[in-house]
């Protein structure tokens, strides 16, 4: 495909989520060829076949593998590296983490959520950066999380914002090599992952706390990332951009306040 992105190659992990897909196809009608990475073969050949459905003509390669695999994201790297002798893109979007009280959480809640959120993104930095050339894009999903508390998410708050430094670090050392890190913070967007909060409401309470007066969609994301992957952003390297709405001017809502009264937090409050 022609196109301001074409004859470049991206990978992006973690590519059935609702927001990997979005931004991968922003970036296969731009004129990027794909290699697009997840776990599980059947969501991803669906998620293939959508991107060539509305992208004519788009290259789309399939990777299956764990982004929490060091060994399975050098490989699935190398092979996108191969398709064309070039690797220009990396998107790594693979993150979580459990929903409970801080002083339910334990300590290898921490563990999974830094394992999730922090080591598979350093996965891709480590594996891609090799790779690339002086112009290349390494863009990371972050969260509003990672600056804003938000009560019971403290594991996946902590490691949001492990994110955001290493986001930071890698990109004062490969700034030399040409290469740009940056992150999104995306606010609550539509997505497999959130879609019950939606269709039972649950989402509404955040919507005081977004001065554009709506949710996100995946869509919205998609531009943000297809600027940092590309020349527009040529001179931006560190940064950690909210796409949210506004939220980042206001706060969290609190969905889940702690039940003072229930002898199972007495003493721990």
């Amino acid at each position: 495909m022609s196109g301001p992105l074409s004859g470049r190659t991206a990978f992006i992990t973690g590519a059935t989520g609702a927001i990997a897909e979005a931004c991968a196809l922003q970036l296969a009608r731009d004129g990027a060829r794909l290699a697009l990475m997840a776990r599980r073969a059947d969501a991803l050949t669906q998620v293939a076949a959508r991107i060539r459905e509305q992208a004519t003509g788009a290259e789309v390669h399939e990777l299956c593998g764990d982004a929490l695999d060091e060994a399975a994201v050098a490989g699935a790297l190398q092979h996108a590296h191969d398709i064309a002798g070039r690797l220009d893109i990396a998107y790594a979007t693979v993150g979580g983490g459990a929903f409970k009280p801080l002083i339910e959480h334990t300590a290898q809640d921490l563990r999974d959520a830094f394992e999730t959120n922090v080591v598979a993104t350093f996965h891709v930095i480590r594996h891609a950066a090799p790779l690339m050339r002086p112009g290349g894009s390494i863009v990371c999903l972050s969260s509003g999380s990672a600056q804003l508390t938000f009560r019971h998410l403290a594991a996946y708050h902590v490691a949001k914002a492990g994110l955001e430094g290493l986001v930071r670090m890698a990109a004062d050392e490969l700034g030399p090599s040409g290469l740009r890190v940056n992150a999104i913070r995306p606010g609550l967007t539509r997505s497999g992952a959130t879609q019950a909060m939606f269709d039972g409401g649950a989402a509404d309470a955040f919507l005081p706390e977004y001065p554009l007066g709506r949710l996100g969609e995946a869509d919205d994301m998609a531009g943000a990332v297809r600027f940092l992957a590309g020349d527009e952003s040529a001179w931006i390297t560190g940064q950690c951009i909210a796409v949210d709405g506004g939220n980042l001017l206001r706060r969290s809502p609190d969905l889940a306040p702690l039940p003072v009264a229930n002898p199972q937090y007495q003493g721990r409050t």
